[in-house]
Formats: C-alpha cells, sequence, structure tokens
C-alpha cells in the first residue's frame, strides 16, 4: 500500500510503495523432541537436572547420625557436609554462569555430570571424614544443573511464561526431595549409609546419559569473551531490582536451608525418630512445595510475578510464627514440627520459580550469568544459615533455636519483597 513520506535528502513529501512487513513467529516455546540432541530438551530432562542437584543435597541427611558414628567424630562437623556443600555450592554458582553464557549450555551441563559421577564414588570409598567432606564439596559441582535448566528455560520463553515454566519445572522436580529422604532412611537402615551415595551414583549416570542425548544448546549469547562474561557482574549489582529478587529468594529459601542444617538433629536427638522414620517426616516441605509450585505455574502469568512471591513469603512467615508460638507455649511436638514445614514448602514453591524469573529478566542478555550469580547469593545465605543451625542445636536446647531463625529469615523475606515491589512502580532498573 502506498503511503505518504517525508524524504529528508529531498524535503519534499512523496508517496512511497512498502512491502507488507511479516512479523516473526511470536512461538512461546520452540519445538521439542524427546532424545533429540538438535531440539530444546523437554522437561523430564530439565526436572531431572534440576532433581539430581536436590537429591543430592537431601537423600543422606537421615543418615548423618549414622555417619558421625561411622567416622567416630562430632555432628557439628559432620554437619558440614550440608554447609560446606552449599558454601561450594554457591561459589561453583558465580562461575558456571558465565561460563555457559560463553561456552554453551550444554557442554557444561555434560562436563558437571561427569565429575559429579567420579566425586560421587569418592565419598563412597573416602576412609576417613577429611576425605569424605572433601569430595563431598565437590559434589556441588552437580549444580550447574540446576543453575542451568533454569537458563535454559528463560533462553526458550520469556518472562511471565518463564516464572509459569520453571513452576512446572520445579513441581516435577519437588517430588525427588520428598521421597530421597525417605529412600535415604530405608537404604541406611538396611544397608547403610553408603547406600544412599551408591543411588547418586546410578542417577548421576542416567542423567549424564539422558542430557547427552537430549539436550541441544539453547544459548546464543557466545560473541562476547569470558572476561565480557564476568565483567558484566557489576551490571547485574548495580540494579536494585536484581538485588531485591535475589534477597527475597534467598532469605525465603533460607528457611529451608536451615531446616536442612538443624533437622537431622532435632529429628534424632530431641523427638529420638529412627533414620527410616525421620525419612519420611523429612519431607513435609516437599509435599508443600510441589503444591506451591503448581500455584506458580498456574497463576504466575494471570497475577504478576511480583504478587506471587508476595503472597509466598507472608505463607512462610504465618507458619513459622504460628510453629514458634506453639512450641514456645510447650505444645511442640515431632507433627507439629514436622506439619508446620510443609508452610515453607508452600512459601517457596510460590516465590522460587518467580524471584528466579524476575532476577533472569532484569538483563536477559546474560540470563545464565544472573543465574548463576542470583543462586550463589541464595545458595551463599543458605550454607550460612545450615551452619549457624548446626551450631546453635546442642542436647537441651530442643527445637526453638532452629525455629527462630526460620522464622527471623521468613521475615526478612517479606521485607525485600516489599522493595522490589516498590522498586517496580518506580524507575525500572
Amino acid at each position: 500500500m502506498p503511503r505518504l513520506a517525508f524524504d529528508k535528502h529531498t524535503l519534499k513529501l512523496q508517496w512511497v510503495y512498502q512491502q507488507p512487513e511479516i512479523a516473526a513467529p511470536m512461538t512461546s516455546r520452540p519445538t521439542v523432541r524427546f532424545l533429540d540432541r538438535k531440539t530444546p530438551p523437554t522437561i523430564f530432562t530439565l526436572i531431572l537436572l534440576a532433581g539430581i542437584s536436590a537429591l543430592s543435597m537431601n537423600i543422606f541427611l537421615p543418615s548423618l547420625p549414622n555417619m558421625t558414628a561411622h567416622f567416630d567424630t562430632e555432628y557439628r562437623l559432620m554437619q558440614l557436609s550440608v554447609a560446606l556443600y552449599l558454601g561450594v555450592n554457591a561459589l561453583l554458582q558465580v562461575i558456571v554462569g558465565p561460563i555457559s553464557d560463553f561456552l554453551g549450555r550444554r557442554p557444561v551441563i555434560l562436563g558437571s555430570m561427569a565429575l559429579f559421577c567420579l566425586f560421587t564414588l569418592g565419598c563412597i570409598i573416602a576412609p576417613t571424614v577429611e576425605i569424605f567432606l572433601a569430595f563431598r564439596m565437590a559434589q556441588a559441582v552437580v549444580v550447574a544443573g540446576m543453575v542451568l535448566s533454569r537458563a535454559i528455560v528463560r533462553d526458550m520463553v520469556p518472562q511471565e511464561e518463564a516464572a509459569s515454566m520453571i513452576g512446572y519445572v520445579t513441581m516435577g522436580m519437588s517430588i525427588i526431595p520428598m521421597i530421597g529422604p525417605a529412600i535415604g532412611g530405608v537404604l541406611d537402615t538396611a544397608f547403610g549409609w553408603q547406600a544412599n551415595f551408591w543411588l547418586l551414583l546410578l542417577c548421576g549416570l542416567f542423567v549424564l546419559w539422558l542430557t547427552f542425548t537430549d539436550l541441544a544448546e539453547t544459548s546464543t549469547a557466545k560473541d562476547a569473551g569470558f572476561r565480557r562474561q564476568f565483567s558484566e557482574y557489576p551490571e547485574l549489582l548495580s540494579s536494585p531490582r536484581f538485588w531485591g529478587y535475589s534477597l527475597a529468594a534467598a532469605f525465603s529459601s533460607g528457611s529451608f536451608f536451615a531446616y536442612l542444617g538443624g533437622t537431622p538433629f532435632v529429628g534424632s536427638d530431641v523427638f529420638g525418630l529412627s533414620p527410616a522414620v525421620l525419612g519420611v517426616y523429612f519431607g513435609a516441605p516437599a509435599i508443600g512445595y510441589l503444591a506451591g509450585n503448581y500455584c506458580s505455574g498456574r497463576f504466575s502469568v494471570r497475577f504478576g510475578i511480583n504478587r506471587m512471591i508476595l503472597w509466598g513469603t507472608l505463607f512462610t512467615a504465618f507458619g513459622m510464627g504460628l510453629s514458634l508460638v506453639l512450641f514456645s507455649a510447650g505444645l511442640g511436638s515431632a507433627l507439629v514440627f514436622f506439619g508446620f514445614m510443609t508452610f515453607v514448602g508452600i512459601g517457596n514453591g510460590l516465590v522460587l520459580p518467580n524471584a528466579t524469573s524476575g532476577m533472569l529478566s532484569v538483563r536477559p542478555h546474560i540470563a545464565g550469568t544472573a543465574s548463576g550469580l542470583g543462586g550463589a547469593i541464595m545458595i551463599g545465605g543458605g550454607a550460612a544459615l545450615s551452619a549457624l543451625a548446626g551450631a546453635l542445636l546442642s542436647p537441651g536446647s530442643g527445637a526453638l533455636p532452629l525455629l527462630w531463625i526460620m522464622f527471623a529469615t521468613s521475615v526478612m523475606a517479606v521485607a525485600c519483597t516489599l522493595y522490589v515491589m516498590r522498586r517496580s512502580q518506580q524507575v525500572i532498573a
């Protein structure tokens, strides 16, 4: 169709004929074929990539008391298998993001899974607690699967849909930590604590094969040099919204990481639970996490990520506050303690997919870097809280120190969420 246009060279109005523009197709999700290395991965593969990291974190927790006896050491030292793992996990996330933005998601994930299998074997044959802890820290390399599964989602779909897809991925992933401790407790009772790590090795080998056969490269940001990828950190760290989303996720998940660090002691010493029974109770937050992630997948697009995060943080704070009141009134029990941990799961299921989508969407062109840095902030805080929980719990202390830590971090998560919501109404930065 002809249209009247001004030619700045001739300073005249003239009729021009323009071909109609054909908009690029706005497909929300690319074509995916299972076990095809030329297409993006299926949700099943993304779930297992994230899930193997969660399984490595919690399957052996019911065995901590028995592992303490096996290595003839103290619980506080054995509990470092959680805190040190989370600390190295956080450091690796700082590196994994930029490396994947530069080299691509596929080679980084394949390399990390191969190393994870090797280090898991080291945990099995470790003769001393020091060597075990060294291999246990090295096992944290598996975090690449969790970090990059989120980045792959953001590579494939836009922000609001990314929150929804991450919600569905983590909803499926939540089944793994739900059943992991229960399986670990049964394996410990039947075959000893090493059986947990044999299972991790088999799972790692399977995920390595699945990744090799189903994962095509999804990152296109390979034109920048490796040093350039690290130079993007100041851009992220200068963004108030990135900090808001990251700290909301860190404090919200901090309740759960404190739970990981303190519950083996509370379950065995305070409530006198066996490893098998403790493993069953341990999955309580994962039940809530499944429900919360379903709500994220179902409602994030409709209500927006900020409101979903706020509801999640308020839910966690309410549950922890009520649990603290009951224990302070002398009404605490194993059922009360683990029952209210479902509130932590629901809150995290609402917060984490949406906060993750928010932090990745502040600077979409460096989504892998943002995923790694945001994850490092979250896991680093979790490592500190896990170690703090282990240090404060002692014979006779009961569960109150752990509940106070969890309540305080949940309140901080609410404050960070309110800040990011206020910032979103101002100048976007």
